[in-house]
């Protein structure tokens, strides 16, 4: 299946609780290629992908953090006016709900979003018969 490995954390909502997992990361060469956070009181919620998925939970495990996975999409969206929606639409027109949605860091001429939701192997069949460039591992390495 042509998906990424999204990293969830959960941290308390304080100054520099994501600053040290940053630090954590960069000290050990991972690189954050996409990047959602929320917040809920005093709960921070981090929502990643990174170029070392497997070191990056390593390396968190073993600092102590309590983490969980789950599968991706990642999917290039058109960059104009409405390019978006020729991707929502349709998930729409196949009745698939998208949970969330952000964007992926640095990516130079293209526009590729992290796209989460509980019907995944449909959602990559709709898109792939409409054309939808999906990204799978290889967005590890751009």
């Amino acid at each position: 299946m042509k998906t990424v490995r999204q990293i969830d954390l959960t941290l308390k909502n304080e100054p520099g609780a994501l600053s040290v997992v940053s630090d954590l990361l960069g000290e050990n060469r991972i690189n954050i290629i996409a990047l959602y956070v929320t917040t809920d009181g005093d709960i921070g919620k981090i929502h990643f992908v990174a170029n070392d998925p497997d070191k990056a939970v390593n390396v968190l495990k073993t600092a102590g953090y309590h983490i969980e996975e789950r599968d991706v999409i990642a999917c290039e969206v058109p960059h104009h006016p409405g390019g978006l929606n020729a991707v929502l639409r349709l998930l729409k027109d196949a009745g698939i709900n998208v949970d969330y949605i952000y964007p992926c860091i640095g990516t130079g001429e293209i526009t590729i979003l992290i796209m989460g939701m509980t019907t995944i192997k449909e959602a990559l069949n709709i898109l792939d018969e409409n054309w939808m460039r999906t990204i799978g591992t290889e967005l590890y390495h751009m």
